[in-house]
């Protein structure tokens, strides 16, 4: 395959934002004319235009106008099943998966429905500029299959795998931990680096899972260390008094993982909500991720995620943020900043203003602020830090794949434009605090509809009509 160049305007970061408290601009990096060289899907270099032209003369450039380019958008946290019943009425957690999710999950042990709800699936994706996603399947292996056999069509790096439950769901949904390590251990021998697909060995969450299925998930985890683990921890107030009571030798809900030593790198905990303190800690020292779900959160009345705490630097915990479709109500991660943003906002302040002494200080209170370098690091090279996936993707680093995402700043709701316009004025950004201004806007006033092209290795697999 010979190279192709693609000229635009690029944004990427080669640090955390984080630790560049008021300096966060030296975290990213900007080209406003720009050039990266792809060969066989990844990239091989890139630069601003008029240095890396120079090395290969004769190459065939396809120019993105009007457009910033950033690296595709990574969902640390997302449930492929629950596609179909995406905006299905909220409640709690809880009754929420009796009511809605187990009944529309349990159909997708049918091969052509599968099939089927994994082309929408991915669809989807493309259309809101994610090109990376670590998803749920459902108990039946057969889902599992359709999400790895779909991903691989389309050649996206996805992280999957069974996902386990023999408790507190319904009868014809559960699988024993006999079989749910028979199959996994099948799945992952059929798919576990292969291509793109990574696999994630998955016990739905410590509450629906009994000590002989989380033995179940160590025996695997011994098994295939490089495999990931993939689960959710202290989402709901219910969940987690629930949870105690079915580990009553467990003094939390991260112990539990712990038990079973599943907790370390390539771990990921879905929503994290109410972690303690010492849970952090404890996160941070093994290197263990949470993902931060701000949209379903919200949606089910979860709660606000500690972002500030997660982020200190006596602690540091690493971090993927995800959509949590379909109890997040989107499938887009620029819908994933703007509610960010606002939980962030709302952990700083009590409703008469003040900052609750009790719930953090004044620097926890200035790591809640989302600002537009936080956030699309977080959703780029932040994402793939947080899934030990950072050799692979997340920025325009050579070696790494090419995907990413034309955002088009001005579509969207009305008004959007008129950012733009007072932003830049004509033309696009001309500088990387300009750059960082537009992503902002399209944050927090975009959807969408910013999304104009979607890159995955290199080929275009999503154009806005």
């Amino acid at each position: 395959m010979s190279a192709i160049g693609i000229r635009g305007t690029f944004f990427d970061f080669v640090d955390d934002p984080w630790k560049h408290v008021g300096k966060e601009h030296e975290a990213a990096r900007f080209h406003a004319d720009g050039l990266l060289v792809v060969e066989d899907g990844k990239i091989t270099d890139f630069g601003a235009y008029d240095a890396v032209a120079k090395r290969h003369q004769g190459l065939s450039v396809t120019h993105i106008t009007d457009r910033i380019v950033v690296p595709g958008f990574i969902d640390g946290h997302i449930h492929f099943p629950q596609t179909r019943v995406l905006g299905a009425f909220g409640q709690q957690l809880l009754p929420w998966l009796q009511n809605w999710v187990f009944p529309e999950e349990m159909k997708y042990a049918d091969r052509a429905y599968a099939k089927d709800g994994a082309k929408r699936f991915f669809d989807n994706l493309l259309a809101c500029g994610t090109t990376t996603c670590q998803a749920f399947t459902s108990s039946s292996p057969v889902s599992t299959e359709e999400l790895f056999d779909e991903a691989a069509r389309r050649n996206m790096l996805t992280i999957a795998g069974l996902t386990g439950i023999d408790r507190h769901a319904p009868e014809k949904f559960l699988n024993t931990p006999e079989q749910f390590y028979a199959e996994s251990k099948r799945l992952i021998e059929r798919y576990h680096g292969k291509g793109r697909n990574l696999y994630a060995i998955t016990p739905r969450f410590a509450f629906g899972s009994s000590p002989a299925l989380m033995e179940a998930c160590e025996r695997l985890k011994r098994e295939y260390p490089d495999c990931w683990v993939n689960t959710h921890v202290s989402e709901n107030p219910a969940e987690v008094r629930g949870v105690l009571a079915e580990h009553g030798d467990c003094a939390d809900y991260l112990g539990i993982y712990e038990k079973y030593k599943l907790v370390g790198p390539k771990f990921s905990g879905g929503h994290g909500v109410w972690l303690s303190d010492d849970e952090f800690r404890r996160l941070s020292r093994t290197g263990g991720a949470i993902t931060f779900c701000p949209c379903s959160n919200l949606f089910l009345g979860s709660g606000l995620f500690r972002l500030g705490r997660a982020t200190d630097p006596k602690a540091r915990v690493k971090l993927t943020w995800g959509t949590d479709m379909g109890g997040g109500n989107r499938f887009s991660m620029i819908a994933v900043l703007d509610e960010a943003y606002k939980v962030g906002m709302c952990n700083n302040t009590m409703l008469d203003g003040s900052i609750d002494p009790a719930r953090q200080d004044l620097a926890e209170s200035e790591r809640n602020k989302v600002s537009p370098y936080r956030g699309f690091w977080s959703v780029t090279l932040g994402g793939a830090e947080g899934l030990y996936i950072d050799d692979k993707v997340g920025n325009f680093t050579p070696g790494k794949a090419a995907d990413f995402v034309a955002l088009d700043w001005t579509a969207g709701p009305p008004g959007t434009e008129w950012h733009q316009s007072l932003v830049v004025g004509d033309g696009g950004p001309k500088d990387m605090e300009q750059a960082a201004n537009l992503l902002f806007g399209i944050m927090m006033v975009g959807d969408e509809r910013a999304v104009d092209e979607t890159w995955v290795m290199g080929k275009r697999l999503y154009k806005k009509a």
